[in-house]
Protein backbone atom coordinates (compact mmCIF):
# COMPACT_ATOMS: atom_id res chain seq x y z
CA UNK A 1 0.00 0.00 0.00
CA UNK A 2 1.32 3.17 -0.53
CA UNK A 3 -0.01 6.17 0.70
CA UNK A 4 0.51 9.92 -0.96
CA UNK A 5 1.34 13.26 0.56
CA UNK A 6 3.39 15.37 -2.20
CA UNK A 7 3.89 18.92 -1.27
CA UNK A 8 1.33 22.07 -0.33
CA UNK A 9 2.68 25.03 -2.83
CA UNK A 10 0.33 26.95 -4.96
CA UNK A 11 -0.35 30.45 -6.07
CA UNK A 12 -4.28 31.56 -5.55
CA UNK A 13 -4.30 32.46 -9.26
CA UNK A 14 -2.94 28.47 -9.70
CA UNK A 15 -5.74 27.61 -7.86
CA UNK A 16 -8.67 29.46 -9.64
CA UNK A 17 -7.68 27.80 -12.73
CA UNK A 18 -7.62 25.03 -11.31
CA UNK A 19 -11.01 25.18 -10.21
CA UNK A 20 -12.50 26.24 -13.45
CA UNK A 21 -10.86 23.58 -14.96
CA UNK A 22 -11.89 21.12 -12.85
CA UNK A 23 -15.24 21.62 -12.56
CA UNK A 24 -17.51 22.32 -15.59
CA UNK A 25 -21.04 23.52 -13.89
CA UNK A 26 -23.13 26.79 -13.40
CA UNK A 27 -25.72 26.55 -10.27
CA UNK A 28 -28.28 26.64 -12.69
CA UNK A 29 -27.23 22.87 -14.90
CA UNK A 30 -26.64 21.13 -11.06
CA UNK A 31 -30.49 22.14 -10.06
CA UNK A 32 -31.52 20.91 -13.58
CA UNK A 33 -28.99 17.61 -12.96
CA UNK A 34 -30.83 16.68 -9.84
CA UNK A 35 -34.20 17.24 -11.09
CA UNK A 36 -34.03 15.07 -13.99
CA UNK A 37 -31.57 12.30 -12.60
CA UNK A 38 -32.51 8.98 -13.59
CA UNK A 39 -33.88 10.16 -16.57
CA UNK A 40 -32.24 10.54 -20.55
CA UNK A 41 -32.07 14.09 -19.84
CA UNK A 42 -29.56 13.79 -17.62
CA UNK A 43 -26.95 11.94 -19.50
CA UNK A 44 -28.14 15.04 -22.17
CA UNK A 45 -26.65 17.06 -19.10
CA UNK A 46 -23.74 15.62 -18.48
CA UNK A 47 -21.53 16.66 -21.44
CA UNK A 48 -19.54 13.67 -22.61
CA UNK A 49 -21.59 11.36 -20.97
CA UNK A 50 -22.56 7.55 -22.38
CA UNK A 51 -21.50 8.03 -26.30
CA UNK A 52 -21.20 4.57 -26.75
CA UNK A 53 -19.91 5.44 -30.43
CA UNK A 54 -16.99 6.85 -28.21
CA UNK A 55 -13.79 4.76 -29.06
CA UNK A 56 -10.77 4.66 -26.91
CA UNK A 57 -7.48 5.85 -27.83
CA UNK A 58 -4.04 4.97 -27.21
CA UNK A 59 -3.60 6.96 -25.19
CA UNK A 60 -6.76 6.35 -22.79
CA UNK A 61 -7.33 2.82 -23.76
CA UNK A 62 -9.61 1.75 -20.75
CA UNK A 63 -13.56 3.65 -20.97
CA UNK A 64 -14.12 4.80 -17.71
CA UNK A 65 -17.09 4.14 -15.54
CA UNK A 66 -18.80 6.22 -12.75
CA UNK A 67 -20.54 4.36 -10.27
CA UNK A 68 -22.80 6.77 -7.96
CA UNK A 69 -23.27 6.59 -4.16
CA UNK A 70 -26.27 5.32 -2.06
CA UNK A 71 -29.26 8.06 -2.38
CA UNK A 72 -27.51 9.10 -5.34
CA UNK A 73 -27.73 9.07 -9.31
CA UNK A 74 -25.39 9.44 -12.49
CA UNK A 75 -26.54 13.07 -11.57
CA UNK A 76 -23.67 13.55 -8.88
CA UNK A 77 -21.17 13.37 -11.23
CA UNK A 78 -21.91 17.00 -12.72
CA UNK A 79 -18.53 17.95 -12.58
CA UNK A 80 -16.02 14.89 -13.38
CA UNK A 81 -18.17 13.43 -16.02
CA UNK A 82 -17.42 16.89 -18.31
CA UNK A 83 -13.84 16.87 -17.08
CA UNK A 84 -12.94 13.36 -18.18
CA UNK A 85 -14.68 14.04 -21.41
CA UNK A 86 -12.56 16.60 -22.14
CA UNK A 87 -9.44 15.17 -21.12
CA UNK A 88 -10.29 12.56 -24.21
CA UNK A 89 -11.64 9.63 -22.24
CA UNK A 90 -14.37 7.91 -22.91
CA UNK A 91 -17.03 7.94 -20.16
CA UNK A 92 -19.90 6.07 -18.70
CA UNK A 93 -22.29 5.44 -16.09
CA UNK A 94 -25.50 3.71 -15.10
CA UNK A 95 -28.38 3.98 -12.33
CA UNK A 96 -28.34 1.34 -10.29
CA UNK A 97 -29.90 -0.34 -7.22
CA UNK A 98 -33.31 1.84 -7.39
CA UNK A 99 -36.27 0.36 -5.75
CA UNK A 100 -39.98 0.76 -5.94
CA UNK A 101 -39.48 2.52 -8.98
CA UNK A 102 -37.33 5.52 -7.51
CA UNK A 103 -35.52 7.22 -9.75
CA UNK A 104 -34.24 10.46 -8.11
CA UNK A 105 -33.01 8.06 -5.24
CA UNK A 106 -31.28 4.82 -6.34
CA UNK A 107 -28.46 2.68 -4.90
CA UNK A 108 -30.45 1.30 -2.12
CA UNK A 109 -31.30 -2.32 -2.97
CA UNK A 110 -29.68 -5.48 -2.02
CA UNK A 111 -25.77 -4.79 -2.91
CA UNK A 112 -25.42 -7.87 -4.13
CA UNK A 113 -27.85 -7.03 -6.99
CA UNK A 114 -26.57 -3.74 -7.72
CA UNK A 115 -23.60 -5.65 -8.33
CA UNK A 116 -24.87 -8.01 -10.95
CA UNK A 117 -26.31 -4.65 -12.63
CA UNK A 118 -22.44 -2.93 -12.75
CA UNK A 119 -21.47 -6.79 -14.34
CA UNK A 120 -23.95 -6.04 -17.23
CA UNK A 121 -23.08 -2.37 -18.21
CA UNK A 122 -19.71 -3.04 -18.31
CA UNK A 123 -20.48 -5.93 -20.46
CA UNK A 124 -22.20 -3.54 -22.58
CA UNK A 125 -19.43 -0.37 -22.27
CA UNK A 126 -16.94 -3.33 -23.47
CA UNK A 127 -18.50 -4.30 -26.28
CA UNK A 128 -19.04 -1.20 -27.98
CA UNK A 129 -15.92 0.38 -27.11
CA UNK A 130 -13.90 -3.08 -28.12
CA UNK A 131 -11.73 -2.27 -24.72
CA UNK A 132 -10.63 -5.49 -22.82
CA UNK A 133 -11.12 -3.65 -19.36
CA UNK A 134 -12.71 -0.50 -18.01
CA UNK A 135 -12.03 1.64 -15.46
CA UNK A 136 -14.30 1.80 -12.68
CA UNK A 137 -14.77 5.56 -10.70
CA UNK A 138 -17.28 5.12 -7.57
CA UNK A 139 -18.37 7.44 -4.95
CA UNK A 140 -19.12 6.17 -1.73
CA UNK A 141 -21.33 2.59 -1.88
CA UNK A 142 -20.00 3.26 -5.44
CA UNK A 143 -16.31 2.86 -4.84
CA UNK A 144 -17.14 -0.38 -2.38
CA UNK A 145 -19.71 -2.36 -4.54
CA UNK A 146 -17.66 -2.62 -7.35
CA UNK A 147 -15.37 -5.16 -5.10
CA UNK A 148 -18.00 -7.42 -4.46
CA UNK A 149 -18.55 -7.21 -8.87
CA UNK A 150 -14.15 -8.24 -8.73
CA UNK A 151 -14.46 -10.79 -6.04
CA UNK A 152 -17.49 -12.95 -7.01
CA UNK A 153 -18.80 -12.14 -10.34
CA UNK A 154 -15.70 -12.14 -12.52
CA UNK A 155 -14.99 -8.68 -12.97
CA UNK A 156 -10.96 -8.87 -12.01
CA UNK A 157 -10.85 -10.09 -15.70
CA UNK A 158 -12.68 -6.92 -17.21
CA UNK A 159 -11.41 -4.18 -14.33
CA UNK A 160 -8.23 -2.28 -15.09
CA UNK A 161 -8.49 -0.12 -11.86
CA UNK A 162 -10.73 0.96 -9.06
CA UNK A 163 -10.86 4.04 -7.90
CA UNK A 164 -13.02 4.93 -4.48
CA UNK A 165 -14.42 8.50 -3.47
CA UNK A 166 -15.29 7.95 0.02
CA UNK A 167 -15.87 4.80 -0.32
CA UNK A 168 -17.48 2.55 2.36
CA UNK A 169 -15.03 -0.13 2.05
CA UNK A 170 -15.00 -1.21 6.03
CA UNK A 171 -18.41 0.02 6.65
CA UNK A 172 -19.69 3.37 8.52
CA UNK A 173 -20.90 3.84 12.51
CA UNK A 174 -24.74 3.96 13.14
CA UNK A 175 -23.72 7.91 13.53
CA UNK A 176 -22.54 7.88 9.67
CA UNK A 177 -25.35 5.77 8.78
CA UNK A 178 -27.75 8.17 10.38
CA UNK A 179 -25.81 11.25 8.71
CA UNK A 180 -26.80 9.63 5.29
CA UNK A 181 -30.15 9.16 5.86
CA UNK A 182 -30.62 12.32 7.71
CA UNK A 183 -29.73 13.92 3.95
CA UNK A 184 -32.12 12.04 1.90
CA UNK A 185 -34.24 14.79 0.19
CA UNK A 186 -37.42 12.30 0.32
CA UNK A 187 -39.15 10.27 3.23
CA UNK A 188 -39.04 6.88 4.03
CA UNK A 189 -37.07 5.14 1.38
CA UNK A 190 -36.72 1.90 1.51
CA UNK A 191 -33.03 0.68 1.75
CA UNK A 192 -31.49 -2.47 2.10
CA UNK A 193 -27.59 -1.03 1.13
CA UNK A 194 -27.63 0.85 4.59
CA UNK A 195 -28.26 -2.35 6.70
CA UNK A 196 -24.83 -4.08 4.63
CA UNK A 197 -23.06 -0.58 4.84
CA UNK A 198 -22.76 -0.61 8.77
CA UNK A 199 -19.95 -1.99 10.05
CA UNK A 200 -20.02 -5.73 10.92
CA UNK A 201 -22.52 -6.25 8.37
CA UNK A 202 -22.40 -9.90 7.17
CA UNK A 203 -22.29 -8.44 3.46
CA UNK A 204 -19.18 -6.46 4.84
CA UNK A 205 -17.44 -9.51 6.56
CA UNK A 206 -18.22 -11.79 3.55
CA UNK A 207 -16.43 -9.49 1.27
CA UNK A 208 -13.53 -8.32 3.05
CA UNK A 209 -12.75 -12.28 4.61
CA UNK A 210 -10.50 -12.91 2.20
CA UNK A 211 -8.67 -9.65 2.06
CA UNK A 212 -9.37 -6.12 0.22
CA UNK A 213 -7.88 -6.57 -3.00
CA UNK A 214 -7.80 -9.24 -5.69
CA UNK A 215 -5.28 -10.24 -8.37
CA UNK A 216 -4.68 -8.15 -11.22
CA UNK A 217 -6.40 -4.59 -10.08
CA UNK A 218 -5.37 -1.57 -9.33
CA UNK A 219 -6.84 0.32 -6.84
CA UNK A 220 -7.37 4.07 -5.55
CA UNK A 221 -9.00 5.18 -2.50
CA UNK A 222 -9.41 9.09 -2.16
CA UNK A 223 -10.72 10.42 1.03
CA UNK A 224 -11.84 13.34 3.22
CA UNK A 225 -10.28 13.48 6.96
CA UNK A 226 -13.87 15.66 7.46
CA UNK A 227 -16.28 12.40 6.01
CA UNK A 228 -19.35 12.62 7.80
CA UNK A 229 -20.70 9.51 6.45
CA UNK A 230 -18.45 6.91 6.20
CA UNK A 231 -17.07 6.91 10.14
CA UNK A 232 -14.62 6.54 11.46
CA UNK A 233 -12.90 7.88 7.84
CA UNK A 234 -10.02 5.67 8.03
CA UNK A 235 -12.59 2.26 7.47
CA UNK A 236 -12.63 3.69 3.78
CA UNK A 237 -8.65 2.69 2.91
CA UNK A 238 -7.61 -0.29 1.47
CA UNK A 239 -4.97 -2.54 2.24
CA UNK A 240 -2.79 -5.01 -0.58
CA UNK A 241 0.30 -4.89 -2.81
CA UNK A 242 -1.64 -2.57 -5.48
CA UNK A 243 -3.29 -0.02 -3.35
CA UNK A 244 -2.96 3.76 -2.90
CA UNK A 245 -4.82 5.09 -0.05
CA UNK A 246 -4.90 9.10 -0.59
CA UNK A 247 -5.98 11.35 2.15
CA UNK A 248 -7.04 15.11 0.77
CA UNK A 249 -5.54 17.09 3.82
CA UNK A 250 -2.23 15.48 3.16
CA UNK A 251 -2.12 17.09 0.51
CA UNK A 252 -3.77 19.62 0.83
CA UNK A 253 -4.85 20.90 4.69
CA UNK A 254 -7.02 23.99 3.84
CA UNK A 255 -9.58 21.11 1.61
CA UNK A 256 -12.68 21.23 4.04
CA UNK A 257 -14.53 18.78 1.88
CA UNK A 258 -16.98 16.59 3.26
CA UNK A 259 -18.84 13.11 1.67
CA UNK A 260 -20.79 14.54 -0.66
CA UNK A 261 -19.01 17.25 -2.15
CA UNK A 262 -16.28 15.04 -2.54
CA UNK A 263 -17.26 14.11 -5.99
CA UNK A 264 -16.94 17.83 -7.26
CA UNK A 265 -14.19 18.67 -4.97
CA UNK A 266 -11.45 20.21 -7.92
CA UNK A 267 -8.25 18.25 -5.66
CA UNK A 268 -10.37 14.70 -5.80
CA UNK A 269 -10.57 15.23 -9.62
CA UNK A 270 -7.02 16.40 -10.22
CA UNK A 271 -6.14 12.74 -7.84
CA UNK A 272 -8.46 10.85 -10.13
CA UNK A 273 -6.84 12.60 -13.50
CA UNK A 274 -3.89 11.72 -12.14
CA UNK A 275 -4.79 7.75 -10.86
CA UNK A 276 -5.82 7.37 -14.35
CA UNK A 277 -3.40 8.60 -16.16
CA UNK A 278 -0.06 8.49 -14.03
CA UNK A 279 1.57 10.97 -16.32
CA UNK A 280 -0.60 13.58 -15.89
CA UNK A 281 0.77 16.09 -12.42
CA UNK A 282 -0.61 15.63 -8.94
CA UNK A 283 -3.36 18.25 -8.19
CA UNK A 284 -1.75 21.40 -6.79
CA UNK A 285 -4.03 22.29 -3.45
CA UNK A 286 -6.98 23.71 -4.08
CA UNK A 287 -8.64 25.14 -1.16
CA UNK A 288 -12.11 23.62 -1.31
CA UNK A 289 -14.79 26.88 -1.28
CA UNK A 290 -13.20 28.73 -4.10
CA UNK A 291 -16.14 30.08 -6.52
CA UNK A 292 -17.37 27.43 -8.90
Amino acid sequence: MRRIAPGLGTSLAAAAALVLAAVDWTPATAASVTQSAGTASTTAQLVGLNNFSCKPTAAHPHPVVLVHGTFATMGEFVALAPRLARAGYCVFALNYGCQNGQQLVCATAPIEDSARQLAAFVDRVLAATGASQVDLVGHSQGGMMPRQYLQFLGGSTKVHQLIGLAPSNHGTTLDGLKALVAAVPVGSVLCDACQEQLAGSAFLAELNAGGDTVSGVQYTVIETRYDEVVTPFTSAFLSGPSVTDILLQDACPLDLTGHAAIVVDPNTIGWVLHALDPTSPAPPCVPFGLPL
